[in-house]
Parts: structure tokens; sequence; C-alpha cells
């Protein structure tokens, strides 16, 4: 017996020299089907330098109220290409790729000086930097999952700047990254390694949370299957995509949704099954004054899904807040 456990001792030694040494001596295998950006872009992609990073965004729309569309987890501006012209009939809109998705460029450590740009504080800091190089005063800001993380954030932080909510099955009461403790070895050269990889497996498994986003999966077009997966042939997608995730902490926001003083919709789909509906049920009742749309036959990503039944929902939203601006 004693032979089994000192075998197993032995045995345990070497897996975790190979855990430390491994990362060190061996390079990760390189992506495939890589592209520059510049072959990845639409026609109507556009760029701006803000706080160090070259964000990719699209603008539609040149009068009425200032929308900002701010998309999911491993989402991009692609997740707003159903609702984006029909929203700029009336409204300035604006979608930009938020750090470590889309287009937008992708710092590493070392590549940025001050604040971490995947951290919430950054996030909301070029937000508001956005609205300031488009000369906007007040923008409604319209969330999708995480990016209703952003959102909420941004109303707490600087709410002089913000109109109105419009929260989209927002991930409010989920989130927060790695345990504290174990954050230090997530970020050591080993663990960047080993968290590379894992981020990685969003090539494979992404298609299946795209399948779980949606009510109805068979309706998904190869059009969204092949717009999301574009994203995935930039250049250190899978680094950035870890170093988001060490960035991220609890938002804390739960607690202080009562201190919301502004217009807020909340829409979800009655079959979220990433967000539960039930999370965005209780987000309405939360916060002070909310509205809120259940759309039926619907998943975590209705402007996607039910882009017609989205956008009356916000249209009706929006004309009651011109109404009280006149």
């Amino acid at each position: 017996m004693k032979k089994v456990f000192r075998l197993l001792a032995v045995a345990l030694l070497i897996i975790f020299a190979l855990i430390l040494i491994v990362p060190l001596l061996i390079a990760l295998p390189p992506l495939p089907d890589l592209a520059p950006v510049e072959e990845l872009t639409d026609p109507d992609s556009q760029f701006i330098e803000i706080n160090g990073l070259k964000v990719h965004y699209k603008q539609a729309g040149s009068s009425g109220p200032a929308l900002v569309l701010l998309h999911g987890f491993g989402a991009s501006v692609y997740s707003w290409h159903a609702v984006m012209q029909p929203l700029a009939a009336a409204n300035t809109v604006i979608a930009y790729d938020r750090p470590a998705f889309g287009l937008t460029s992708r710092p590493l450590p070392g590549d940025w000086t001050g604040s971490n740009p995947y951290t919430m504080d950054a996030q909301v800091d070029l937000l508001v930097a956005l609205l300031d190089a488009k000369g906007i005063h007040q923008a409604i800001l319209v969330g999708n999952s995480a990016g209703g993380t952003v959102a909420v954030s941004a109303a707490l932080k600087v709410p002089q700047r913000v109109r109105a909510l419009i929260l989209v099955d927002a991930a409010v009461y989920s989130g927060g990254g790695f345990p504290t403790w174990s954050r230090s070895l997530m970020g050591t050269p080993q663990g960047r390694w080993f968290g590379t990889l894992i981020a990685r497996q969003i090539q494979n498994r992404g298609m299946d949370l795209l399948r779980v986003a949606w009510h109805n999966p068979e309706l998904i077009p190869q059009e969204t299957i092949t717009g999301y997966r574009k994203p995935l042939r930039m250049a250190n997608w899978d680094r950035a995509l870890w170093e988001l995730s060490l960035a991220q902490q609890p938002a804390q926001l739960a607690s202080r949704l009562s201190e919301l003083n502004l217009p807020v919709l909340v829409i979800t789909g009655d079959d979220d099954r990433i967000v539960p509906t039930q999370q965005s049920l209780r987000l309405a009742r939360e916060i002070p004054g909310a509205q809120l749309d259940l759309l039926q036959f619907c998943g975590h990503v209705p402007q996607e899904e039910c882009p017609e039944t989205f956008l009356t929902s916000v249209n009706s939203f929006l004309s009651v807040i011109q109404e009280k601006d006149q």
C-alpha cells in the first residue's frame, strides 16, 4: 500500500511539474484562418481611436435621440443588424464592439498604459469617451445581456449622460468572473497559457451557446452563424477573451438598482435560457418605475430572433420619452 501511495505521489509531482513547465517551453498552437481586420470589415464599418483602443462601430441615422447599442458576451455589432436601420429612421443609432469582441483592437498586458481596458470601469469610461467624441451629451443605452451590465453601470456612474435604459435580457444578477482567491493563479504565465486554450473552446461551443440563445434554434439563418464566427478570425481574440475573464469583478449592481432614477424598459424573451427570464422579471420589479415587456416565443437575443416584436416594444417606449421631452 505504501508503494502505491508513493507512486501516486510521484505521478502527481510529475503532473504538477508539467503544468508549471510546459507553458514556459511550448508556444500555443497558432490560430487557423486569421485575417487582417481590413478583410473582415463591412461597407458601413467605421473605426475611432478612444482611450488607446481602435474601436469598431457602425452609425445610422442623423436626427432624433441618440441610441447606443451594447452587445452581449461573445457577440458584436452584428447582434443588432436586424434592428439598427429601422431604429435609425427616427434616431441617431451607434453600435460598437466592446473590448475583447468584434473588430475592436485587442490589447494584451504590456500594450496599454493606465487602466486595464477590460475592466467594467474602463468599459464605462470608453462609452463616455465615445459619447464625447460624437458630441452626444445624453444617450439612451440599449444593452443586451452583458451589455446590459455596462448600461446599468454607466447609468449609476455618470447618470447625467444617460437619458434612459433599455435592458434586453440583461445579465445584472449573474457574472463576476473568477473567485478572488484564484485570480493570481489564473493570471500567471501558466494560467494564461491554459486559459487561452480554454477560451478557444468558443470556436466549437460558441455555436452551441447560440442555439441555446434562441427559442427556436432551427430558425437561425446561416448568415447569423457566419456573423458570429467572423470575429474569431481576428488575431489574439482568444488571449483577449481570457484577459476579459481575468478582469471581471462582481458588479454588485443588485443592491444599487433603487438608485436608478430614469425611464427604464426591461425586455426579455419568455424562453431565455442564458439569463433566465425570471431574472428579468425580478429586474423590472426592483428598478423603480421600470416597464416590463415579455416577448412571447423568444429567447435571449430578441433583437435577432424577434426583431419586429422587439422594435414595437422599443419604439413605443421611445415615443413616451419623446413626448416627455417636448
